[in-house]
């Protein structure tokens, strides 16, 4: 309002000047305290002391608030225990745990924060078994075998469920210096036999790890211990006899190095046809007819004897036969030849030779003693419970 050439400012409007001017000063900034994460939290199943744990049971470890960063599983002896943990925060064993056995599980988890951790300790015992299964394993640790020989796992407790074939199966190996495709193949329910597509070569080195200890089979059967066997593979031999000619035909690494006369099954008495391998060998040994149902038809001790089928086929010494050798068959079904090349044979003959014999009546059934070849490729991968070969 003017007057007389003066400004006069009201007593309210100053006050909003005055109050205008505070306003442009600085506010003071609440500081807000951080909270600190929650530590993890770790637990291990099994649970520390607990006993009659099965061999085949996964271990857990729950965690809260932070996640695992170490496990280990450690035996009674200190050896680490091969395994892997599944995002479900399960760690199972590579292969099953040991029965009867003693194990301490260390586990470390960090929060989220990446700075808290805490440790657990779990140790625990498996179970002792009721029904034991143990096994038998050839060829031998050590040996030298033929181009035809295959792996048996013999069981002492039948494997009847698929399930159960399968999982003998996933816990068999084969390591192979010069890896060729094979596969196993279920014989009976109590034997399993491993064999390559073709024959293995000469100079393999083989290596089987059967990881039986803590499988479980059937109704509470386990595995007792694990299996393993080495073995090399000699020269090729393979013999080939023909009813024909009455002639073998011996091979070592496809040159032929002898040319045996030999006498056969005579009529009701047939030689298997097939191909054989060489089972085992005994320098002496007692042929007993009543073997084979029909008692007294004869009873020799013969000489330089390699076995060729369970029921009773052997290349042996038969002096006895010497002028039909060559020319006609007057054996009870096995292979007579000379003392001399029977002897020779014997010496040269390694365990797993192949043996083919070619034109009799009466053909070789698969079963008869360890015959792989009596079977197709396409079958013996048949017998098979994964149905999957391998050439590891």
């Amino acid at each position: 309002m003017r007057n007389g050439g003066t400004i006069l400012i009201s007593t309210s409007t100053v006050m909003l000047l005055l109050l205008a001017g505070c306003t442009s000063a600085e506010q003071p900034v609440k500081v807000q305290k951080q909270v600190a994460p929650p530590p993890p939290a770790l637990a291990i199943s099994p649970a520390h002391g607990t006993k009659k744990v099965p061999p085949d049971i996964g271990i857990g470890v729950k965690v809260t608030d932070g996640r695992v960063t170490a496990l280990t599983v450690l035996d009674a002896k200190g050896h680490e225990i091969a395994g892997n943990l599944g995002p479900d925060g399960t760690w199972r064993p590579t292969w099953p745990l040991k029965p009867s056995t003693a194990y301490t599980v260390r586990a470390q988890a960090t929060g989220a924060d990446g700075r808290q951790t805490v440790t657990e300790r779990s140790a625990f015992t498996t179970l002792k078994p009721k029904h034991v299964l143990e096994t038998g394993l050839s060829p031998l640790n050590g040996e030298k075998v033929g181009v035809g020989m295959p792996i048996q796992i013999l069981l002492s407790k039948p494997a009847s469920r698929l399930e159960d074939r399968v999982a003998v199966e996933r816990s068999l190996t084969v390591h192979m210096s010069k890896p060729v495709e094979g596969s196993w193949s279920w014989v009976s329910d109590r034997e399993v036999q491993f064999r390559p597509r073709a024959y293995w070569p000469a100079g393999e080195r083989v290596t089987v790890v059967a990881h039986l200890a803590g499988l479980r089979i059937g109704r509470g059967v386990w595995g007792a211990r694990d299996r393993s066997v080495t073995f090399t593979v000699g020269p090729e031999h393979i013999t080939t006899i023909r009813n024909k000619t009455h002639r073998a035909i011996v091979r070592k690494n496809g040159e032929v190095v002898r040319k045996i006369p030999v006498s056969l099954g005579k009529p009701g008495f047939e030689s298997w046809s097939g191909t054989m391998i060489a089972q085992e060998k005994a320098e002496n040994f007692l042929m007993d007819s009543a073997t084979i149902g029909i008692p007294g038809e004869y009873l020799h001790h013969t000489k330089w004897n390699v076995r060729m089928t369970y029921s009773g086929m052997f290349f042996h010494a038969a002096p006895w036969s010497t002028g039909a050798q060559g020319h006609r068959n007057v054996s009870h079904g096995c292979v007579n030849a000379g003392t001399g090349d029977a002897r020779w044979f014997y010496n040269f003959t390694q365990r797993g030779d192949i043996i083919k014999v070619t034109g009799t009546s009466q053909r070789l059934q698969f079963g008869n003693g360890p015959t792989p070849w009596a079977k197709s490729w396409e079958e013996w991968l048949a017998g098979s419970a994964i149905k999957t070969a391998t050439d590891a």
